[in-house]
């Protein structure tokens, strides 16, 4: 599904890519103003966005679904895997980034169970998407128009039956997906936040925390006793 890991790659080095990135690393590093001593994963084609913490985060480690094809050359903590079977111990990241992966994922449900596996049990989970009532989820020309693209609230609904708690909303890239409209990205997308509603926005962006009480069951559970008769 989707596109493989090199075409990612070149849309990212194009001037359109290094726009929409910027914009889209914007509303990121507004969500997680700070990572610092924190260990981060992320998931899909997460490393031109780890950046925003490298250098004040514990760790930073980028993985490429293997469904996706090898990962990019040339930088460091960036490993191939299954997305059913990530190579990490239980509760070993603060943060996981799932970024070109929800989309792309060949089963979300499996996905999203290994990220609530391998997150601290205060650990969060921040997700970005292609929202399917924006214009990018419709542009085959960009990475964001390949895959399974989802509403700000099935996004929600998703996370909520994978045992997370969503915390807040944010949306990204209201500009239009063409090169004349991205050179003067960031007064779109001013005019954009002020102007249009998030759901129709190009990305839909949700934060949530790993809800450790979502699969108890409510209320007391009834023990039953027995009774011996006395000797």
């Amino acid at each position: 599904m989707g596109v493989e890991v090199h075409g990612l790659t070149n849309f990212y080095a194009t001037g359109n890519g290094v726009a929409a990135a910027r914009l889209v690393a914007e509303r990121l590093r507004a969500t997680w103003p700070s990572l610092r001593g924190q260990a981060v994963l992320g998931i899909g084609h997460a490393a031109p966005y780890l950046d925003l913490w490298r250098g004040e985060a514990a760790r930073c480690v980028a993985l490429t679904p293997a469904h996706l094809g090898p990962p990019p050359k040339g930088l460091a903590g960036v490993l191939a895997a299954e997305e059913e079977s990530l190579p990490f111990p239980d509760l070993c990241f603060d943060r996981v980034l799932l970024v070109h992966g929800l989309e792309m994922a060949e089963n979300a449900r499996r996905l999203l169970r290994e990220v609530w596996r391998v997150l601290k049990d205060d650990g969060r989970l921040l997700v970005v998407a292609p929202n399917r009532r924006g214009l990018w989820a419709h542009a085959e020309h960009t990475p964001f128009g390949h895959g399974q693209p989802y509403s700000p609230g099935q996004v929600t609904r998703l996370l909520e039956r994978h045992m997370f708690r969503v915390e807040q909303r944010d949306a990204a890239l209201y500009v239009p997906p063409f090169a004349p409209f991205l050179r003067a990205g960031a007064a779109w997308e001013r005019s954009g936040r002020a102007i249009w509603p998030a759901r129709y926005a190009g990305l839909a962006i949700v934060e949530a925390e790993k809800d450790l009480f979502a699969g108890m069951p409510a209320g007391r559970v009834a023990v039953a006793r027995q009774v011996l008769a006395d000797a």
